[in-house]
């Protein structure tokens, strides 16, 4: 039986003597042995007490080089409106999307390290995915920015990205879309 009790009752050699006695095994090599020299003091079972109250955890804390990013991801970001969808056997979570897109920058090489963690931002969102910062970094980053700041960054940043691949196509040859060119009749220019 697994987990069972009687492997705490005895010593193995009462055990296996027992055994033998009803006939369910043979009789091992070293049984002869330890009959004719046995031990001074009968080896059996006991439950290792910590001393003085100490409880020592024999399992030490695993941390990954990637679980600081996943903390400051979560302390700047959160972890979003919805819940993860499980579910899905290929999800992959915003955080998880974010810890791999940051270690691929940084083996590039060539960010420096105070910088990546933003601009690993910045790349999620020229590839699609909107991070919203939380409540209370939104506040801290307004007054940071004074009066600039009224417009939520991570729109900002989208606009600007827009804006910038915009300029490159008109750089290239390529028409302008009829609505760059209704906005710059207009003078206004997207910030």
């Amino acid at each position: 039986m697994a987990g069972s009790r009687t492997q705490r009752i005895g010593s193995v050699f009462s055990r296996t003597r027992d055994l033998l006695r009803i006939g369910i095994i043979k009789k091992p090599l070293w049984f002869d042995v330890y009959a004719a020299f046995p031990p001074l003091r009968e080896p059996v079972h006991r439950a290792v007490r910590p001393r003085y109250g100490q409880n020592v955890d024999p399992v030490a804390p695993v941390f990954y080089r990637e679980d600081e990013v996943r903390a400051r991801f979560y302390r700047v970001y959160g972890s979003g409106p919805r819940p993860f969808d499980l579910t899905q056997l290929n999800f992959k979570s915003t955080c998880q999307r974010f810890v791999e897109k940051y270690n691929e920058l940084k083996e590039e090489g060539k960010i420096e390290e105070e910088k990546l963690f933003e601009e690993t931002g910045k790349a999620l969102l020229a590839s699609g995915i909107i991070l919203q910062r939380r409540a209370t970094d939104k506040v801290a980053q307004q007054e940071h920015q004074g009066s600039a700041g009224t417009r939520d960054p991570a729109l900002h940043q989208q606009l600007q990205t827009v804006l910038e691949e915009l300029q490159e196509k008109r750089k290239g040859g390529e028409e302008q879309t009829p609505e760059l060119a209704g906005t710059q009749k207009e003078g206004h220019t997207p910030s």
